[in-house]
């Protein structure tokens, strides 16, 4: 079955804690802090893998969660790290983040990567924390939580050439005469429901990739019909065989089809309307076929477009059309920039932005009410048995600006604050 679109959601790895602990060797009778770091979070990798064809592999399971990092050890050992989570997608895959819309990465050579989900940093061991006043630290920071959101899987076909047209025209038949792929074909509207490719190969040993798409409808630039699953599957074309039928046998004026169906490229994206194309004139065997052609051809010869009689059913005009095609990609691509290759990482990193000192305030009847993700954090980090550690956590919120928000908010001496499960008395 081809799958083209897919919404998942995504966890990283949280970080380790770091460890409290000490020196308890047999020889060193006042031994100091030798808690570990944890380990780092596991990442969520998406890589490209040029032997698939579908996001099938995400219809099912929509949740993804990486390892987390392990906590922290006696005698200054690291926790492990998290084991990152590798999805593999096919070429031609754009990752969206689902609540900005924001494009994380656009997949499109084997191999590529990228990080999406970035795992959780390592808390520090008490090791961190001794001083020349706090010789022996009772406490540690947790692990960073890892990213969590939700993101969107878009398959963009990777075709050389791509056949537009409305539906029923014979843009199935004509893939199927051209190259091996084996499209439903039958006759009735929006036969095609999911787009195919093919290898087309011509009489001069030239050969380049054909993508049939789902026919488009009047609308099809706001998502009627089939309208935006067919107009992303166009995007990365280099040329259009614009289908068009030319019998009447249906009411059809092919003219008037050539309009609108560019009409709808055009309000979907100009760029994509600005693509080349090719007029693939098809069923020109019926009978009073003829003058629709050549009403068709003085038009649009006018504007420099060429037009193919053709017959997709008897194989009429498709040996002209085909070399035609292969020579204006051969153009295409002489014309096309020359990149100089850059040395880069071809890991792309992503990460979403977010303020990690961010926190609110808010009141709920006498008591003042602060979350923020770090002040989580902390809570987990602090020991309220140790004074120490009950230092450390008074520094970091006047450091991060909680205490003078709490101010601002209007606290008095004695007032009840709570920061998720901890609630103390405040006072100056």
């Amino acid at each position: 079955m081809f799958i083209d679109k897919a919404k998942i959601h995504l966890k990283s790895g949280k970080g380790g804690d770091g460890a409290v602990a000490f020196r308890r060797e047999i020889y060193v009778p006042a031994g100091g802090p030798a808690g570990g770091d944890g380990g780092k979070g596991g990442d969520i990798v998406f890589q490209v893998d040029e032997g698939m064809r579908t996001l099938m592999d995400f219809r099912y399971k929509k949740h993804y969660v990486a390892t987390n990092g392990e906590d922290g050890r006696n005698k200054n050992m690291f926790g492990k790290d998290g084991e990152d989570l590798i999805l593999k997608v096919p070429p031609g895959t754009t990752i969206k983040n689902e609540k900005t819309g924001e494009i994380i990465a656009d997949l499109t050579i084997n191999d590529d990567k990228v990080i999406v989900a970035k795992g959780g940093k390592g808390g520090k061991g008490n090791t961190h924390f001794k001083n020349s006043v706090r010789q022996a630290p009772r406490f540690a920071i947790a692990g960073e939580a890892g990213q969590e959101f939700t993101v969107i899987l878009e398959l963009k076909l990777i075709a050389d050439v791509g056949l537009i047209g409305f539906p029923n025209v014979g843009k199935s038949t004509l893939l199927s005469v051209v190259t091996s792929a084996k499209p439903k074909i039958a006759n009735y509207h929006f036969t095609t429901l999911k787009p195919n490719l093919g290898v087309v190969k011509t009489k001069h040993g030239d050969s380049f990739v054909l993508a049939d798409i789902p026919g488009l409808i009047e609308g099809a630039h706001e998502g009627t019909g089939l309208g935006h699953e067919f107009l992303r599957h166009v995007e990365r074309t280099k040329l259009l065989i614009h289908v068009l039928d030319v019998s009447g046998i249906e009411g059809r004026d092919s003219l008037e089809d050539f309009e609108k169906i560019n009409s709808e490229l055009h309000l979907y994206n100009e760029q994509l309307a600005e693509k080349p194309q090719v007029i693939a004139a098809n069923k020109t065997d019926i009978p009073g076929a003829e003058d629709n052609l050549n009403k068709l051809k003085s038009t649009l010869n006018d504007k420099g477009i060429e037009v193919f009689p053709i017959s997709a059913a008897t194989n009429q005009g498709l040996d002209e059309l085909l070399n035609y095609v292969s020579k204006k990609l051969k153009e295409l691509e002489a014309l096309a920039p020359k990149e100089e290759p850059v040395k880069q990482e071809k890991v792309y990193k992503y990460e979403e932005k977010r303020d990690k000192y961010h926190f609110v305030v808010a009141k709920e009847d006498d008591v003042y009410i602060v979350e923020g993700e770090f002040l989580e954090r902390l809570i987990k980090s602090t020991n309220f048995d140790d004074m120490d550690s009950i230092s450390y956590f008074q520094k970091v919120l006047r450091n991060r600006g909680v205490i003078d928000k709490l101010k601002e908010s209007g606290i008095s001496e004695g007032d009840l604050v709570k920061i998720y499960d901890i609630e103390f008395e405040y006072f100056n």
